[in-house]
């Protein structure tokens, strides 16, 4: 590649410097052919992608919303419920869909690592993410265990909990729990307990395609030393906590080979017999092999069956994923886990008269089917000062002293008026509510997607607390609380926009 002098042309910016950089290191990597390919693929612009709640939703939706809003998509070709978009007429970001959670945008590249995992024996898996925020891929564990499985979804940073309790919400989820620990110490907490962990590590982010999300910037060899010693002892500890048989799913939105492949041949050398990578090349409809040897360094044999996503394969950004399968022992000292019962944050069990009593008020306000909904989802009722929330029973009864800031979604809120449910629950299931339903008129819609209350018709005969509102395409958009003849809002501020 030529090089201009440095009084012809404007310093670049600092995202472009850096992707300079890498490509002129990375370009060893490649053939002479399938580095012009790449570069040829840096030109065209990222295709946005989304991937569908089907808690929430079907594959059938998207025909709708290419209509609606002059999408033309194409499935993504290793995630079934994941669509990239080549034109679009609507934002992904300005729908109603997106608002209340029915898709998640996700670059293509980053819902490979959950789609890795084959789904365990057991109907109920525990499942361990171990650097979460900002919930993508939690989402898609989710999804993928159709929120049967226990998902403890941990992020260190404090400020990353946000965040992923927002992504998380919105979702819909009830079988989760959010954690605020080291990802070093789960192995050392509970060995060998869980039948999936996803490790989606933090990286030097030289995915070759810098976005907003995922700025590229300058690293310093010392940095990415550090960043490789950490990722192997989070690898490490993900190898620990799952049971023997059981898989890990490391990944990186990063083509660093040190961050890579050598990660992954340092934590075979370690433990050899004990760790396998697993050949999954059949995931991908074509080849995208992990490197034999970068700069000088030889990996290990089984490195290879991971897999490299340069960007011009599948047109996304750069990525890597690998799998591996626990084989034998992993023998980190074990440490006593910190510990604060679900009690001591003023959270207390529902006896089961009050369960009977709210679920008859449910059946009988909304024809809702709460019992069922217990029973499917392996939920129990606890209340704190003003709410009730549907807990997970396997967090109670395997981590029920772990400290968490975030656990099971709400179900009721306690008002003057008595209780009503709340939006995390009804946008969850506003299906299965059979009454108080209304729909709003489309010439109201804009501004009550804004927050604000609009006017409605005074209905004669009873009324529930609150009303569940659609629009005229039956979706929820909300609930409302009737006021003589407005509806007062209750959207979350979050919601509105």
């Amino acid at each position: 590649m030529s090089r201009r002098k440095k009084t012809l042309s404007p310093k670049p910016q600092p995202s472009i410097a850096a992707r300079q950089t890498a490509l002129q290191q990375f370009g060893e990597l490649l053939s002479a052919e399938e580095y012009q390919l790449l570069l040829a693929e840096l030109e065209r612009p990222l295709r946005p992608a989304f991937r569908i709640n089907t808690l929430k939703t079907s594959p059938q939706a998207v025909n709708d919303w290419c209509e609606w809003y002059g999408w033309q998509v194409q499935p993504v070709a290793f995630c079934p419920t994941g669509w990239q978009v080549y034109e679009a007429h609507t934002p992904l970001s300005q729908t109603i869909e997106h608002r209340f959670g029915h898709y998640y945008i996700q670059d293509a590249a980053s819902m490979l690592p959950a789609e890795l995992f084959d789904l365990p024996a057991s109907p109920r898996p525990l499942i361990l993410d171990l650097a979460a925020s900002p919930g993508g891929k939690t989402t898609h564990l989710i999804s993928r265990t159709l929120d049967r499985g226990l998902v403890l979804a941990n992020d260190a940073g404090m400020e990353r909990i946000t965040p992923l309790r927002l992504v998380l919400q919105n979702w819909g989820t009830v079988n989760t729990a959010v954690t605020r620990f080291p990802a070093e110490k789960f192995g050392r907490w509970f060995p060998a307990m869980f039948d999936w962990v996803l490790l989606d590590a933090p990286c030097s982010m030289q995915s070759l395609r810098p976005t907003e999300s995922h700025p590229m910037r300058p690293i310093s060899t010392r940095e990415q030393t550090n960043l490789a010693h950490r990722q192997t002892a989070m690898l490490i500890s993900a190898l620990a906590a799952v049971k023997p048989g059981g898989q890990v799913v490391y990944s990186t939105c990063t083509l660093a080979p040190q961050e890579d492949e050598a990660v992954l041949d340092e934590v075979l050398r370690r433990f050899p017999n004990r760790v396998q990578v697993d050949e999954i090349s059949a995931r991908l409809p074509a080849p995208a092999p992990a490197l034999a040897d970068a700069f000088g360094q030889t990996f290990h044999p089984q490195v290879q069956n991971a897999m490299r996503l340069w960007p011009h394969r599948f047109s996304t950004s750069g990525f890597f994923a690998a799998r591996l399968t626990r084989t034998g022992e992993i023998g980190l000292p074990t440490e006593p886990k910190p510990t604060r019962p679900l009690h001591q944050t003023g959270q207390q069990p529902l006896p089961r008269p009050q369960v009977q009593e709210l679920a008859d008020w449910l059946q009988t306000t909304y024809g809702f089917d709460l019992l069922t909904i217990l029973e499917t989802y392996h939920l129990e009722l606890w209340r704190s000062a003003a709410s009730i929330f549907a807990v997970p029973a396997a967090f109670l009864e395997y981590f029920n002293d772990l400290p968490c800031q975030m656990l099971g979604l709400k179900v009721l809120e306690e008002t003057p008026e008595g209780w009503q449910p709340a939006h995390e629950w009804t946008n969850r299931f506003a299906h299965l509510f059979q009454s108080g339903r209304l729909t709003l008129p489309s010439d109201l819609l804009d501004e009550w997607l804004k927050g604000r209350d609009v006017p409605v018709p005074i209905f004669s005969g009873s009324q529930p607390p609150l009303w569940l509102v659609f629009d005229e395409r039956n979706r929820f958009v909300g609930r409302g609380r009737q006021s003589e003849n407005w509806l007062k809002n209750l959207l979350p501020r979050r919601a509105t926009g």
